[in-house]
């Protein structure tokens, strides 16, 4: 959830000064926008994956401070709730060999990570929502101890003025009340970063946001909350519902949420988004911060409170010029290290080759059907159906295994991407289509053959992610 903050309590003062530091900055950074003083790296590639920590009855272990002391390591955070962890990436420059290496240093971190678990009497595990979860884990007692944190909680229930409200109807139908926004731990994704030069930005923004489908979809590893099966990714209405709350005064329960597929794409710039951060969402953390205008400290804050499941970030390249990132929130944590850099070619590969054509023909169908799209493929996974870009109707799987692996493929060659590197990690999806096994198909099938046991599908699914083998080819003994 990013940076800390120094206090957890505010006055209507911290928030004004914040406000006046914030609209300063977008100001400063729409100048900027509109006189290409940014980045022209070619893109860039990096990743943030979260996980949780188990003791050896697979259920949550909330150690992560005394973990992530002992453990020492400059890639590894602290995240909402105790019992979780997040590991990073260090950003590569993509082209070439670029997965191999990426692989090669999250399949090291996650090793080292899971060797000191053990160490500690305990285990990690990379999915989207933990099967064992139950919801008196998700207490206060269980938060981080960070003011962000605090912070947090205090002014999104303040803004709802009521209960966190869970009303999930997928397999079966979830209805539940909570009382802090400690649900929102309960999802665990693989976030995607691409830094891009500016003038791409608000394309790849764009063709991140029509990919969305394709992903969740491919991606999916959360099907069970609390014993219930819903959606194919629960993550998204589960967290879409853990910090409901909206725009300002008058429409906290409006069109306009802190987590969301967002309001359009982007039609002429990048700056968009953050125009709208500034004119519809709400201040939650005015912390007073000394620092220059061009550190956009306060602008980067108030990013961080708006959860859009593609979201622009901006950032700082080694000599100080600013660029501007795309983070791809919407695959879950998972199953294996493999699967996850997979993920992460089919999308880098994907929205590559849905950025040209959008350059060249423009955007290919309305928004609205963009996001109808990925709610559909979050629910039904690989079954949904979908409208593409002849209009027509068609399965995802279809897709996918017809149309868009090949795209994919076509957008890593034009990044510069090694052939071998492409086709490895892509033939990681292909048998994933071939045997329609997602992560949460083969939860799914566990528990058909096997009953709710998800202490034992847990367990099961602890052993095949550390055998390393894709989740494509994992069986349910």
């Amino acid at each position: 959830m990013g940076q800390e903050i120094s206090f957890s309590e505010f006055e209507q003062g911290d928030f004004d000064r914040f406000y006046q530091k914030l609209r300063q900055e977008t100001s400063l950074l729409r100048h900027l926008i509109e006189h290409r003083r940014f980045s022209k790296r070619t893109p860039v590639a990096g990743f943030e994956i979260e996980a949780w920590i188990l003791d050896n009855n697979c259920r949550p272990l909330p150690i992560n401070e005394s973990f992530l002391a002992t453990l020492n390591h400059p890639l590894a955070f602290e995240e909402l709730a105790k019992f979780n962890i997040e590991l990073n990436s260090t950003p590569t420059p993509l082209a070439g060999n670029v997965f191999s290496r990426m692989h090669s240093q999250l399949q090291e971190t996650w090793d080292t990570a899971y060797r000191h678990a053990e160490s500690l009497n305990g285990r990690l595990i990379m999915i989207g929502i933990l099967p064992t979860l139950v919801q008196d884990d998700l207490t206060l007692a269980n938060m981080s101890n960070l003011n962000r944190y605090r912070a947090l909680n205090q002014q999104i229930l303040q803004s709802r003025g009521k209960p966190v409200h869970l009303d999930i109807t997928g397999h079966e139908h979830l209805k539940l009340d909570h009382h802090d926004v400690m649900l929102e731990s309960a999802t665990t994704s693989f976030q995607i970063h691409i830094q891009v030069p500016l003038g791409l930005a608000h394309h790849f923004y764009n063709a991140s946001i029509i990919a969305s489908a394709a992903m969740v979809a491919s991606c999916a590893n959360a099907p069970y909350l609390f014993g219930k099966d819903l959606w194919n990714e629960t993550r998204i209405p589960l967290f879409e519902q853990a910090i409901e709350t909206g725009g300002y005064a008058g429409v906290a329960q409006g069109p306009l949420r802190r987590v969301s597929f967002g309001t359009d794409y982007a039609r002429k710039s990048i700056m968009e988004c953050f125009e709208e951060n500034l004119q519809h969402f709400p201040i939650l953390l005015p912390e007073a911060i000394d620092s220059s205008p061009e550190a956009f400290a306060h602008l980067k804050l108030h990013n961080g409170t708006i959860w859009r499941w593609n979201r622009p970030l901006l950032g700082f390249d080694a000599d100080g010029t600013p660029h501007i990132r795309i983070e791809h929130r919407t695959p879950a944590a998972g199953p294996t290290p493999l699967d996850s850099i997979a993920n992460a070619a089919f999308f880098y590969g994907l929205s590559k080759n849905l950025c040209d054509e959008i350059i060249t023909q423009g955007l290919p169908f309305p928004f609205s059907q963009a996001k109808d799209n990925f709610y559909q493929a979050a629910r039904y996974g690989l079954d949904a159906s979908i409208h593409w870009l002849n209009g027509k109707k068609i399965r995802m799987h279809t897709l996918l295994r017809e149309d868009l692996i090949e795209r994919a493929a076509l957008g890593l060659a034009s990044l510069g991407i090694s052939r071998c590197d492409s086709e490895d990690y892509l033939d990681i999806m292909r048998q994933r289509l071939n045997n329609q096994q997602t992560g949460s198909q083969w939860q799914r099938q566990f528990i058909k053959e096997q009953g709710k046991n998800f202490k034992l599908m847990t367990e099961t699914y602890l052993n095949n992610q550390q055998s390393a083998t894709p989740v494509g080819e994992w069986s349910t003994h």
